[in-house]
């Protein structure tokens, strides 16, 4: 879809908050750096109602992927020919927009993991048209089976006799900070692309902008600054392999060619006012695989993904409350909900939790997405200092609604 024209996704440095870009020119012309953070997909109008349909194939086993030397194979060749035939390209139309971005086979029957800006066309498009290109160029129709706005993910099912090359899932909590990593997908409508790099950071916290979730106050989202759309709250993996606009839903996998991340955003230098497009400047962010499975689990078996609650009403701390230090050393308790999760549990206003599962939490926004990270009615443990003193607990989490 060269004509498409392409909306992105920006957050100002630091690296934590996004909002909507105006639209940029055609995908063929040259890509100026702008400011912020981008989601991967590529959106944009169309003159015509929905997307150009393209071929359908049928037959009974995929196109293996060619090693023309096999004297050079090295790590990067091996984990690439074993993911690529998991990872797709999708596109998104409805009557007034179209875009496009990436995918990954959850099972041999057809079902794919992306992200919900792809299939939504960023919460514009609530029933629209999917069509899925696989490794070996045949080209099927999608449906949406279901979305999950909270943690940007989705996942939707093509209906073919075909047998599908599902990818291999791998234990991102066991990663290291850098560990070799290889990003597949369609970037700028490039299919079957590959880039190399490492892992730069784990539990990273970003917020990214997004139509599709309600605001939701006391969560620590209270002091987003965005317009047009409320802010979600991700623990990302950050990486350097080059990822850019088309590459959303695509894989992030380790050297063996196990996921172990769906590539989600991007950020960019320079002023975020602009207008035009950015590219990979080397900070891309991932959904860790544990998370992805998860949701994806859920989402086949009742269309639908849980959400973990804690119940309470949260703010960062400052390091210093008398000074006027950007940096936070916990997220503050506010406020309890009464009969939540947080007050049975015995947390209370004025509390400071600094650990969540053994994971240090920095502000609000790290804590929120760790909780959003689990799923509903799990139990989890809070690290938290009352009155100079830290103390744990164990807290059974509620359910977002």
């Amino acid at each position: 879809m060269s004509d498409d024209q392409n909306r992105q996704f920006f957050f100002d440095r630091p690296v934590e908050q996004l909002s909507v870009l105006p639209k940029a020119k055609k995908l063929r012309k040259p890509l100026t750096v702008t400011g912020g953070v981008l989601i991967g997909a590529m959106v944009g109008s169309l003159l015509g109602g929905g997307i150009a349909v393209g071929g359908y194939y049928l037959g009974t086993s995929p196109t293996p992927v060619v090693v023309n030397n096999s004297l050079e194979v090295n790590w990067v060749s091996g984990a690439s020919q074993k993911a690529l035939p998991s990872v797709v390209t999708i596109n998104v139309g409805s009557s007034t927009s179209g875009g496009s971005g990436s995918g990954v086979f959850l099972t041999a029957d057809g079902y794919i993991l992306t992200n919900t800006h792809v299939v939504t066309l960023d919460g514009q498009a609530k029933n629209p048209t999917v069509e899925v290109q696989t490794f070996d160029k045949r080209t099927y129709s999608a449906k949406v089976i279901g979305t999950d706005p909270i943690n940007d993910l989705a996942v939707i099912k093509i209906d073919s006799p075909m047998s599908f090359t599902p990818i291999e899932f791998a234990d991102s909590s066991s990663l290291n900070i850098g560990d070799s990593v290889v990003a597949i997908g369609s970037p700028l409508g490039l299919t079957a692309s590959v880039t190399v790099g490492v892992v730069s950071a784990l539990n990273r916290t970003i917020a990214v902008a997004n139509s599709s979730v309600p605001g939701e106050n006391g969560s620590g989202l209270q002091l987003w600054n965005g317009k047009g759309a409320a802010p979600v709250s991700l623990r990302v993996i950050q990486t350097d392999a080059a990822i850019n606009p088309g590459n959303s839903g695509g894989a992030l996998v380790n050297s063996k060619g196990a996921l172990i991340g769906i590539n989600v955003a991007i950020a960019s230098t320079g002023s975020s006012s602009s207008t035009v497009q950015s590219g990979n400047i080397g900070v891309g962010f991932s959904i860790p695989s544990n998370v992805a499975k998860r949701v994806a689990d859920e989402i086949i078996k009742t269309g639908a993904a849980t959400h973990a609650l804690l119940g309470a009403m949260v703010t960062d701390q400052p390091f210093n409350a008398n000074s006027s230090s950007s940096f936070s050393i916990g997220a503050l308790i506010k406020e309890v909900t009464v009969g939540g999760p947080a007050e049975s549990s015995g947390l209370k206003a004025g509390d400071l939790v600094t650990k969540f599962n053994g994971e240090p939490i920095m502000d609000a926004g790290d804590l929120t997405a760790a909780v959003r990270w689990e799923a509903a009615k799990t139990q989890a443990t809070l690290e938290f200092v009352r009155d100079g003193k830290t103390q744990t607990m164990t807290v059974t989490l509620g359910t977002l609604k």
